[in-house]
């Protein structure tokens, strides 16, 4: 079969074995596939991957001399069941699964595994046990976002909104707007978004964001401030020695970038006793002054990921019509065509998801 290759750091098109399915697993063709921002990070910082990946027992870090098939947003279509599995996934059925296999050994991942192909290949397999039949005739390409909206969604339960805050939406690629859209299905108003791009700023509009900022133009806290200020109710109900702080609601800041600099910017911007949710995915070496987060008494929470309840709740919002997963689309590719798309994802304005179609 034919797949889209990280090979000698570069994505080059080859054909590479067919995959079998073991016990408890499913072939499936993939139908569709978004290219995740991690994706343009691993390429660029897939060293920097390995020697993290060590950090952690038992799981198995890519060997960079080795093929590796990236792909972990995606949509299915059942082929065929391997031994051990029940059959309640016919021939032809549309999946959507958490991108891991289920093994004797434990969970592994798929997509930044030498073993485990990803979506980039024509086929892959996949762990019955973790399947989800894509409802309402819901597209493949849009049943692929399932995955970043599972980020968004888990990005904004872990932020254990109360629901009096204000939130700060910095960044509006694909992780950005998906925790643009979870907060606006959680009912948190005015949410703030700001991104240089124009594009995404109507994108992060269309999902959902109350206000948008223009870094280059305006101070994202500044006017994250002038929404925030309190009632007169609320200022009249503080104690005495918080009526000497700014009568602002409190802030909820997601930082949805993840290039070096950012915590430092959004440490120094955020209000005292700001809640930072950190979602973007940094990979290089970070730096940033405790000294402001004590002064400030910001909380700071990391996420990745979701919960498997998370990634069914997102398909079922996306087929629902909850979110608009299809704005985020902006081009499909086949396989031949992934390497270029990466290097085209680097312009916001052009792109915010490409969707890769192996089968094309």
């Amino acid at each position: 079969m034919r797949a889209a290759i990280f090979r000698n750091g570069e994505i080059v098109v080859d054909e590479m074995p067919e995959p079998k399915p073991d016990a408890g697993q499913v072939l499936v063709k993939s139908l569709a596939c978004g290219i995740c921002g991690s994706d343009l990070h691993a390429r660029k910082h897939a060293h920097r991957m390995v020697e993290l990946a060590r950090h952690f027992p038992g799981r198995n870090p890519m060997d960079l001399s080795r093929d590796v098939v990236f792909g972990h947003e995606f949509c299915c279509e059942v082929l065929d069941c391997g031994p051990g599995t029940t059959g309640r996934f016919k021939a032809g059925t549309k999946v959507c699964s958490l991108p891991a296999l289920l093994t004797p050994e434990g969970p592994q991942g798929i997509g930044y595994s030498n073993d485990n192909v990803g979506a980039y290949a024509e086929r892959l397999l996949l762990s019955e046990a973790l399947l989800l039949e894509v409802p309402n005739g819901l597209a493949a390409e849009h049943a692929a976002l399932t995955e970043p909206l599972a980020v968004g969604v888990h990005a904004v339960a872990k932020a254990n909104i109360r629901g009096d805050e204000v939130p700060l939406v910095i960044g509006c690629g694909p992780v950005g707007l998906a925790v643009i859209a979870a907060l606006k299905i959680r009912g948190l108003h005015p949410i703030v978004a700001a991104d240089y791009s124009p594009a995404r700023r109507a994108l992060a509009e269309k999902l959902g964001a109350d206000v948008v900022v223009d870094p280059a133009r305006s101070q994202p806290y500044a006017t994250w401030a002038e929404h925030a200020q309190m009632s007169p109710e609320e200022k009249a109900a503080r104690p005495p020695l918080q009526a000497l702080l700014p009568a602002l609601k409190p802030a909820l800041i997601f930082e949805c970038v993840g290039v070096p600099g950012l915590i430092q910017q959004v440490f120094e911007g955020a209000p005292r006793d700001a809640r930072i949710v950190v979602v973007g995915v940094c990979m290089e070496t970070d730096r940033s002054e405790p000294m402001l987060g004590i002064l400030k008494e910001l909380n700071v929470q990391y996420v990745l990921g979701y919960t498997p309840e998370e990634f069914a709740y997102s398909l079922r919002l996306i087929a629902e019509g909850q979110v608009d997963a299809a704005s985020m689309v902006t081009a499909t590719v086949g396989i031949d065509g992934v390497a270029k798309a990466f290097a085209d994802l680097a312009n916001p304005e052009a792109h915010t998801k490409i969707i890769v179609e192996p089968w094309r």
